[in-house]
């Protein structure tokens, strides 16, 4: 037992017995496998370790979309990885917001469909989009059943400046985050799933018939483990292909009459900005310092945020005056390729991470599949 930890009889009793599984990390991928696999095994004894007060990683911390691709996004993931694999991809995502949907209800995460719209500056990325776009429907009615997912309309409806061309996602929507995990944790608890908050786990030892997990509150016990760590899934395993990259996120203060209605994506979705309780959510600029951004450390990069700053004057409020109320970042887990990481790295110990930025919609699924190859 570490130094100044002094369990009492009732905490060694209930917290440091033998569960049957334990989970490393309490964002939507965590909270969904625990979730999952108890429905399954009602009579499991399941418990969640988180390092934070909150999710550590981006859970918390996101925009809100709930989104599976925009066209330039996809041609870009279709260039680098097998197209089995991009399709794969798109269908745990759709899958995976239904589940979220399907399990909460609508109404618990403040779920609206308005669609998604990607914003071209350049006119060639907008044309070589736009060609693609017959092409992108067809796959995705065969992939996910969704018809006349992507069109163009123009880009005269909205307000922004130095806009070429508008692509409309029908299918998109978007979410309340704090909602989505207000209700997830309440489920949890509900099935009598323990969460226990600033437990940080330092190593995990898998033996023959149980996994010990070493942490600044003593050992815990478990039949089996799921890490479910996203961005920082390299502090615990030796995982190769996933790396954490950090997102720079602001909003603005209230704004009156503002129209802004949608997900928004710009630059391959590299930039994101939505609408929510009348002011401007917007994050992204990751491609202004790949290396810099690929960190697990939750600081500002003031580059970044300026270029943030930037866009939001020149581009997206052009003609409103507006204020910055607060600044943000989240962590999330990218690799070489964007289908997650769902695998046993020990024989007792599954690894559930690599959401390459897309996880409101995909953690759910993930969680979902993880608890199953567990049960």
């Amino acid at each position: 037992m570490p130094k100044n930890v002094n369990p009492s009889y009732w905490e060694k009793k209930n917290l440091f017995k033998k569960f049957d599984l334990i989970i490393v990390g309490s964002g939507i991928v965590g909270l969904s496998a625990a979730i999952s696999f108890k429905k399954k095994n009602k009579k499991a004894k399941v418990l969640i370790l988180e390092r934070g007060i909150l999710p550590s990683g981006a859970s918390t911390k996101n925009a809100g979309f709930a989104c599976f691709g925009s066209v330039s996004e996809l041609l870009d993931d279709l260039k680098k990885m097998p197209e089995e694999t991009v399709w794969k991809t798109v269908e745990m995502r759709w899958k995976g917001l239904e589940l979220l949907r399907k399990r909460l209800g609508d109404k618990a995460i403040a779920y609206k469909g308005l669609g998604g719209y990607e914003l071209f500056d350049k006119e060639k990325n907008y044309t070589i989009c736009s060609e693609k776009i017959e092409e992108l429907n067809k796959k995705i009615k065969s992939t996910i059943g969704l018809k006349k997912c992507y069109s163009t309309i123009s880009s005269k409806n909205f307000n922004f400046k130095n806009i070429n061309g508008v692509i409309l996602n029908n299918y998109e929507g978007q979410i309340d985050t704090s909602l989505m995990m207000q209700s997830l944790i309440s489920m949890a608890q509900k099935l009598d799933i323990t969460i226990l908050n600033s437990i940080t786990i330092t190593n995990i030892t898998n033996f023959n018939e149980h996994v010990e997990l070493q942490s600044n509150y003593g050992l815990f016990i478990a039949t089996k483990v799921i890490v479910a760590t996203n961005g920082f899934a390299k502090q615990l395993l030796n995982i190769a292909d996933v790396k954490p990259a950090r997102a720079q996120v602001l909003i603005t203060k209230p704004i009156k009459n503002l129209k802004i209605k949608g997900a928004f994506h710009y630059n391959e979705g590299y930039y994101y900005f939505r609408n929510i309780d009348n002011r401007v959510l917007f994050g992204g600029g990751r491609n202004l310092d790949f290396k810099g951004e690929t960190t697990t450390d939750l600081n500002l990069n003031n580059k970044i945020q300026k270029h943030l700053d930037y866009l939001l004057k020149t581009m997206i409020l052009p003609d409103t005056p507006f204020e910055i109320d607060h600044r943000w970042s989240g962590i999330m887990g990218v690799g070489s390729e964007k289908k997650p990481i769902i695998k046993l790295v020990y024989p007792n110990v599954l690894a559930a991470v690599r959401m390459g930025g897309m996880g409101v919609a995909i953690g759910s699924i993930v969680g979902q599949e993880a608890a199953e190859i567990l049960s």
